[in-house]
């Protein structure tokens, strides 16, 4: 049996916006598609997160905010700057929490890389070079070593690159999807630009940038 949108309950619509942060009219519409499952409910709300995202894609984010977070006790600190297209949408409650939010993930991740594409060539190969190894080692044929590698590969991008790391709060949406999530309810690109992560003790600070200026635009990133 279907679910009208008039048997949606409030109690229904707002925990599904406690958990999503999406706008109650669209938790309330995407309840009624779901027939009142609020898991599926989530799923097509993200799936509508990224869509506008992708839409938005190509608009310039010249504003924005840098965010910081201290982490054990003053041993760990994070800087990022993630851009936004207006001042308002920067001094925005939603906003303001996102950077947070991708700053503490910063603090406990450890990314090396913004995004996939910002992975370096020497890097890739490095890594590359050592699962085909370890996988020739193991005497299977060359094409399932590929498949090994590929795989593998992978596995790297999520370990090192931001937008493709699982959330920390979250573990079942990555860092692109949260971004994601906040593009389709504040309605604006969103783009993080660049990171530096320091540790006490540690002689090397993590630095990454995407290495586009804030006027030249820059993709949101896409759930996958």
């Amino acid at each position: 049996m279907s679910t009208s949108m008039a048997n949606i309950s409030a109690g229904q619509v707002k925990d599904l916006r406690e958990k999503t942060g999406a706008p109650m009219m669209d938790c309330k519409k995407a309840l009624t598609e779901s027939n009142g499952d609020i898991e599926k409910a989530i799923v097509i709300l993200r799936k509508r997160g990224t869509a506008v995202a992708q839409q938005k894609a190509a608009r310039v984010t010249s504003e924005g905010s840098v965010a910081h977070y201290i982490h054990a006790g003053g041993k760990i600190g994070v800087l990022v700057e993630v851009n936004c297209e207006s001042d308002f949408v920067a001094r925005t409650d939603d906003f303001k929490e996102l950077t947070h939010d991708i700053a503490m993930h910063i603090a406990a991740s450890d990314p090396k890389f913004v995004r996939k594409e910002d992975v370096t060539p020497e890097a890739f190969e490095r890594e590359k070079d050592i699962y085909r190894a370890q996988a020739a080692a193991t005497g299977k044929p060359p094409q399932v070593v590929e498949k090994i590698v590929t795989g593998k590969m992978e596995k790297f991008y999520e370990e090192v690159c931001l937008l493709e790391q699982p959330f920390i709060k979250d573990q079942t949406i990555n860092i692109s999807q949260l971004i994601a999530a906040k593009v389709g309810k504040l309605g604006e690109n969103i783009a993080v630009r660049r990171f530096a992560r320091f540790k006490v003790g540690d002689a090397t600070a993590t630095v990454a940038s995407t290495g586009s200026k804030p006027d030249e635009g820059e993709a949101a990133p896409a759930a996958k």
